[in-house]
């Protein structure tokens, strides 16, 4: 028996979304069919909507893939202990057969289904999304409050998780980041912001780089140095980084750079603090191209790397992290509703957003 509700579809790039009322099936095997208690909005549903980004899947296309939701019904016996709980939909989730995924790089994966990319997203009342990768925010049969009730969070408030944390955590492993280590963020909102927390848990060092006072002023006890880097240009942030990391005793410390800006200055400030033996990870976007003399590569042994999403299996420690207090989700978020989702892309486009912006339908209850 199919679910009445609707959908924001993306009818055309450029355009304003559309509601549309839609009726949702029995999810087929494999998938799961979830109520949508939120859905936050990202960059990369920007770049989709504005066409600035071709999603794979064809218009129309409900976009938003960072989802969290109850389970209603799943296509497969062996995920029927899902039904009724809470959720979080991985970002994207690999497919588990190709060379990539056998090889331990699932976030390499082709054939990696992303919805609000390959397929229909969480603008929506509902949405249908693999069942394999779902991280349970509930005990089996559970009845009470679960885990987010003891946490004091709604369901709505963790929707972030499925991409903007999960993705710095995903490059904070890749990078082999270890207590003690330097951890600098250029770019401290959305990804950045989560980044510094999680490296802040793992007992990096960390320096939180960004032009906007109030991101930094949000991040204050999680960064252990902040630069504000209004007026600065990539020669001024190195020095000024390097500073700070001087004066706290961390010189010749192993140094680990991630740009979340996703601006072209930020890549390039994040390139000049490349130092001996360290890395760079490319976390951020922008089709904006950068100059950069490649050289300083070899001469300094360094590494750098690109980070696309993450990988399922690690999802379930940033939610730890997250119940335990670890690193705060509340501060950094709204909630919005599902039928403003034009307004709230408007403001993203205006970068009028100070917190990440999350769509809570109005048929999602608890």
């Amino acid at each position: 028996m199919s679910i009445d509700g609707y959908v924001w579809a993306l009818e055309a790039p450029g355009r304003p979304l559309v509601r549309v009322p839609r009726s949702f099936a029995d999810p087929e095997e494999g998938a799961a069919l979830l109520q949508v208690l939120g859905t936050g909005v990202c960059h990369t549903d920007l770049g989709f909507a504005d066409g600035e980004v071709a999603p794979r899947a064809s218009l129309p296309l409900v976009l938003g893939h960072e989802i969290v939701g109850r389970v209603l019904r799943v296509g497969s016996p062996q995920h029927q202990g899902l039904v009724g709980r809470r959720v979080l939909a991985p970002a994207v989730s690999p497919c588990g057969k190709c060379a990539a995924c056998r090889r331990g790089r699932p976030t390499s994966c082709p054939a990696g289904r992303m919805p609000g990319n390959d397929a229909d997203g969480g603008f929506a009342t509902h949405v249908v999304v693999p069942a394999i990768d779902l991280v349970a925010l509930d005990p089996p049969g559970g009845t009470g409050r679960g885990l987010l009730g003891e946490a004091g969070l709604e369901a709505w408030e963790i929707a972030p998780i499925a991409d903007a944390a999960t993705t710095a955590h995903q490059a904070i492993v890749r990078a082999g980041l270890a207590e003690g280590e330097v951890a600098i963020f250029i770019g401290a909102g959305g990804v950045g912001g989560f980044g510094v927390q999680l490296a802040r848990a793992l007992g990096a060092f960390v320096v939180a780089v960004d032009v906007s006072e109030a991101r930094l002023s949000a991040l204050e006890g999680a960064a252990d140095e902040s630069i504000d880097s209004r007026g600065l240009d990539a020669r001024a942030v190195r020095e000024a980084v390097r500073a700070k990391v001087k004066s706290r005793g961390k010189g010749g410390v192993a140094v680990r750079v991630f740009e979340t800006s996703g601006t072209t200055a930020g890549q390039a400030a994040a390139y000049e603090l490349l130092d001996r033996g360290g890395s760079l990870s490319i976390v951020g976007f922008t089709r904006e191209k950068t100059a950069l003399r490649l050289s300083n590569v070899m001469a300094l042994d360094a590494e750098i790397y690109g980070n696309w999403g993450c990988d399922p299996a690690l999802y379930g420690e940033v939610v730890r992290l997250v119940l335990a207090g670890k690193v705060r989700i509340r501060p950094f978020v709204e909630r919005r509703p599902l039928d403003e989702v034009n307004e709230v892309l408007n403001e993203l486009r205006a970068h009028a957003l100070s917190r990440r912006a999350v769509l809570v339908p109005d048929t999602a209850g608890g």
